[in-house]
């Protein structure tokens, strides 16, 4: 059973009716679900996902004290300790009894301070590119099954997507980042017959491309080792996988190499078009860089506009 599905279930089964009867006077205030860390909450759980922080269990976000106070707070951890230590075959693993790492009764402020530094979820524009995107993604994911007065979930609708200034401004980044590293320095260092400093540049390259198939998309990009079985679920630009992965799982070799310059031309070419499709560049060439300044110049905010590209990374 897949995790987000067992948390449904014990909150269901196990959880609901002890919310209703004992904490009645709370309920409009509190949001219950499964959301944060774990491929459980993405949805990539598997048997293997098993071997730790795996068990029945959901959180349930409180409020500020002067809403929800220690005592309530204090009474309805105890409640949920009571709850079922096995469900549906799975046991608890019993390494903290208040929840575990992932479940039990957290402070929403508290949620999103340890997640994304802020109790508010108001964001500054540096912290737009300050924050992780997979720690924005983890406010964002799971399912909330019950949320009393849709705080959380309008919290929740207003950063599942970055601001457009921002996600161009990342835009404009990551191709200046691809030109210099996949256009420019990697055939140069081919040239050199530096194959492993090739490599590195394709390292990087693959890396700000991989971020650019989700930016286009208005997607954050997860967990690292989670990105490329997302990038294949992509609705468009997931045949990039492939011509990534080709790019950084074999050689520098000449032979090698010339297929690797066709493969970056390849995937260039790609961008450029979706971002043509988007009405994002006025630039019609194949230089990365003269469309990551065209990208730059569709930001409508000055002061984002004018900020070195840099910036964004």
């Amino acid at each position: 059973m897949k995790g987000l599905e067992l948390a449904r279930k014990y909150y269901e089964n196990c959880g609901r009716e002890v919310l209703e009867q004992d904490f009645a006077d709370i309920l409009p205030y509190i949001a219950v679900g499964l959301v944060g860390q774990g491929s459980e909450c993405m949805g990539y759980d598997d048997a293997l996902s098993q071997d730790h922080d795996f068990e029945p269990g959901f959180s349930i976000f409180l409020p500020e004290e002067d809403v929800v106070d220690r005592r309530r707070e204090f009474l309805l951890e105890r409640a949920y300790t009571k709850l079922p230590k096995a469900f549906e075959g799975y046991e608890k693993n019993g390494l903290k009894p208040a929840g575990g790492p992932r479940h039990g009764v957290v402070r929403l402020s508290e949620f999103l301070m340890k997640t994304i530094g802020r109790a508010d979820g108001n964001l500054t524009v540096r912290e737009w590119f300050a924050i992780p995107e997979q720690s924005l993604l983890e406010v964002t994911d799971g399912a909330l099954f019950y949320d009393g007065c849709g705080e959380f979930t309008r919290l929740r609708e207003k950063l599942s997507r970055m601001p457009e200034p921002i996600r161009l401004k990342k835009m404009a980044a990551c191709l200046l980042m691809m030109s210099q590293t996949g256009q420019y320095n990697y055939r140069r260092l081919v040239d050199r017959g530096d194959e492993q400093g090739a490599q590195l540049c394709l390292i990087e390259f693959e890396k700000q491309a991989r971020h650019m198939a989700f930016l286009i998309n208005g997607k954050y990009m997860p967990y690292y080792k989670w990105s490329y079985r997302a990038l294949t679920e992509l609705p468009v630009l997931s045949e990039l996988s492939g011509r990534l992965y080709e790019l950084i799982s074999t050689g520098n070799a000449p032979v090698t190499a010339v297929r690797k310059a066709e493969l970056i031309d390849d995937i260039a070419a790609r961008i450029i078009c979706e971002l043509q499709d988007q009405n994002l560049t006025d630039a019609v060439c194949a230089d990365l860089q003269k469309h990551a300044f065209s990208v730059n110049d569709h930001i409508a905010d000055g002061n984002i506009r004018n900020m070195d590209l840099f910036a964004a990374l």
